[in-house]
């Protein structure tokens, strides 16, 4: 095969033709000065899919949790945050070191997955000597979980614990519109549980770059401001905002033959003698790959996949991440299915 199948992260996925073709005749002016268009269009079209006030278009999804994360608190305050969080684990210590917060790690009953109680063994009560804690974070789909949702009843539970504590919540919903589909029930339905969410276009919606920042009007106009301490204003901005709008009108439907290439791909492996893969929870286009075995670990793994034209992304000593998308077709998971099975074989 001389076609390369990419399964490291839905980020790779390319912008549509249509895509192009918005972005080379969108309308655009400054939008510093809340002067283009097509970026407006997308920030309304945004708050309205998530059931929000207003939306902020930003660069990438890191920056917009930790524009929420600068608006929600003050530096000193405490944010409580699963362990594996990709807002605490992949964001280089943004949160500590840009918004002065800091984190209160919670563990849950498997990764990705907290319950109230689990939140309630980590509050502090009142005290001259502790930091004051007034966020919460939550993650859905969660990335280091291999793809899993957070059940939209048990979203309803975090949040309403949450508010009942005097926290704010914001949600890093990067793939939101996964979780979403996979639970087959409107984002907003997801949303209305945060008070910010931050969502991305770059991934499975296959836009070329942006996220967007959703919540009250208010909370908007001062994440705005903190866009702008981090340099994240930008101008003609239209050119890309064209395609988060085609991502968002077009591009969410079809998650779900990600969600379904996944599935096959977390079914049959977890077959393959000498590997694993959790399937007890709501799953999407992320498969984390356990290897069972002393005498093989992931490099090695990954260096043989590669040599097949399969990319994949090793995220531990025995651990290996696949993530399906839209250039990826049922065939390719046969084939790579059978070339982790041989892979498997030859080194028995």
């Amino acid at each position: 095969m001389n076609r390369v199948i990419d399964l490291r992260s839905d980020t790779i996925t390319l912008p549509t033709d249509e895509m192009r073709e918005a972005m080379r005749s969108a309308e655009v002016g400054d939008d510093v000065y809340r002067e283009d268009p097509t970026v407006l269009k997308l920030e309304a079209l945004a708050a309205k899919k998530l059931g929000k006030e207003a939306a902020l278009f930003v660069t990438s999804g890191t920056m917009g949790n930790l524009i929420a994360t600068m608006t929600h608190t003050t530096p000193g305050d405490e944010v409580i945050v699963e362990e594996n969080a990709h807002i605490y684990y992949y964001e280089v210590g943004g949160m500590a070191r840009i918004a002065g917060a800091m984190p209160r790690l919670v563990r849950g009953r498997r990764i990705g997955i907290i319950i109230p109680d689990d939140i309630k063994k980590v509050l502090r009560p009142s005290n001259i000597h502790f930091p004051k804690t007034t966020l919460l974070t939550l993650e859905n789909t969660h990335n280091r979980g291999g793809g899993i949702v957070i059940p939209n009843k048990l979203m309803k539970e975090l949040y309403s614990f949450a508010k009942g504590k005097g926290l704010s919540v914001h949600l890093d919903g990067a793939r939101i519109f996964n979780a979403a589909i996979a639970q087959g029930i409107p984002a907003k339905e997801i949303a209305q549980y945060a008070d910010s969410v931050m969502f991305c276009l770059s991934k499975g919606l296959s836009a070329p770059v942006g996220s967007l920042l959703v919540g009250t009007a208010d909370f908007i106009e001062r994440a705005r401001k903190n866009r702008k301490i981090l340099g994240g204003g930008m101008r003609q901005a239209g050119v890309v905002a064209s395609a988060g709008i085609i991502a968002l009108e077009k591009m969410v439907d079809r998650l779900k033959e990600d969600h379904e290439n996944a599935a096959l791909l977390r079914d049959r492996i977890s077959k393959i003698d000498g590997l694993y893969v959790d399937r007890d929870g709501i799953f999407t286009n992320i498969v984390m790959m356990e290897i069972k075995r002393a005498d093989i670990d992931a490099q090695t793994i990954v260096d043989a996949l590669k040599k097949e034209n399969i990319l994949a992304l090793p995220t531990g000593k025995n651990t290996i991440r696949f993530v399906t998308n839209r250039h990826i077709k049922r065939d390719d998971i046969h084939f790579v299915l059978d070339v982790i099975g041989g892979i498997m074989e030859k080194n028995v």
